[in-house]
């Protein structure tokens, strides 16, 4: 914690999840040596890409695999490469839309902060459905000569008023236009690696390296259709063209392999068994406590099989001074608001994040908090 305590900053344990505002996860030992390995020569980045990309795409069972800078960036290259499809004439005069389609469809239960990432591609965004219902013919009707791709936001943590996937991908290929699954943050299970595009039918699917892959926090994964990864490629760094400042160097690059490895091979199943034992641990050790109810819940917020920890309490104010309070700790406990209407009325513990000894402490911490 040197680093940071030579910046006058409070370390933080992250019990809340694997925010970008928190700095993402922690790169494991593996992740780290592949990134100091690969720190200490210089390498032809074309080829690096080529060769990162075939590994990862055997180790993620798909035709190609890209790595970016953020899942961010794979959603600005992959509407780019789709827009471009390798065309010289298109890639030297983007952003402009005219030699180009030009719209990508959402739904509007989708609508995430993303849209400077998708405008930053050249298109707009034209909205199906609302948030109570969509229907088939709003997608049939939507599809134009102006559509370069659908783009569908998985995760049943967003309201299920969407058309299933299997929808989105019957209705598109039958005129043509490739869909994208943005899916950040839907790891684990490891089987998402390839459903998306292998099972479900997309032609790309893209996922954040920095989250449960546990690779550097500046780094994507883009997997599918190998014509569409290869143009979304030619957009980018060591490219000069319009995503070239979306550059994943020679270290981010070998970590997101490295992290994939390790995250292909983890015992997935005795990992959910120890989460499960904090939460239960938690649970016991913070009940019997006046107008606390905690339970444990067996999804995270993505919607993913990432049990955690509800503290529910029934006064609004102490909910909101013991957050508060696990602000100002040293070190500091991270956790996740409950905030669902409008005022706190409890927070969530996660224990995915933690290293040795910490799960201790944030229980500590949670219960003097919501004591004082």
């Amino acid at each position: 914690m040197s680093f940071y305590s030579d910046l006058g900053l409070k370390p933080v344990i992250n019990a809340a999840t694997t925010f970008t505002a928190l700095g993402g996860s922690l790169m494991p030992e593996e992740v780290l040596e592949a990134m100091r390995d690969a720190a200490g020569s210089f390498v032809d980045m074309h080829d690096l890409h080529l060769a990162a990309g075939k590994r990862l795409a055997e180790l993620t069972r798909n035709d190609a695999a890209y790595a970016t800078s953020g899942c961010a960036a794979a959603l600005v290259l992959a509407l780019l490469g789709i827009r471009s499809k390798g065309d010289p004439r298109v890639l030297r005069e983007f952003p402009g839309r005219d030699l180009a389609p030009s719209e990508v469809i959402m739904h509007a239960a989708h609508r995430i902060p993303y849209d400077a990432a998708i405008a930053m591609s050249g298109v707009t965004i034209r909205q199906i459905g609302n948030i109570q219902q969509t229907f088939d013919w709003e997608l049939e009707a939507a599809i134009t000569e102006k559509t370069a791709a659908v783009l569908y936001v998985a995760g049943s943590h967003l309201p299920q008023v969407a058309l299933p996937l299997s929808e989105v991908v019957r209705i598109a290929k039958s005129r043509g236009v490739p869909v994208i699954v943005d899916a950040a943050a839907q790891l684990p299970p490891m089987e998402n690696l390839w459903h998306f595009t292998r099972e479900a039918g997309a032609d790309v699917a893209v996922f954040s390296g920095g989250k449960a892959l546990r690779g550097p926090q500046a780094s994507g994964l883009m997997v599918g259709n190998a014509e569409i990864i290869e143009a979304a490629r030619q957009n980018g760094a060591p490219f000069q063209r319009w995503a070239r400042a979306m550059k994943a160097g020679k270290e981010e690059v070998a970590g997101l392999v490295a992290a994939v490895e390790r995250f292909i091979n983890l015992d997935h199943a005795a990992l959910h068994g120890q989460w499960l034992a904090t939460v239960d641990a938690w649970r016991e050790g913070l009940r019997g406590l006046d107008g606390v109810s905690p339970h444990a819940e067996l999804l995270n917020e993505a919607g993913q099989p990432v049990p955690r920890l509800y503290v529910g309490m029934t006064d609004s104010g102490r909910a909101a001074r013991a957050l508060a309070e696990l602000e100002g700790a040293s070190p500091r406990v991270a956790v996740l608001p409950d905030l669902r209407n409008g005022t706190a009325h409890g927070f969530w513990i996660g224990p995915d994040l933690l290293q040795d000894g910490e799960a201790q402490i944030v229980q500590d911490a949670v219960r003097s908090a919501i004591t004082n």
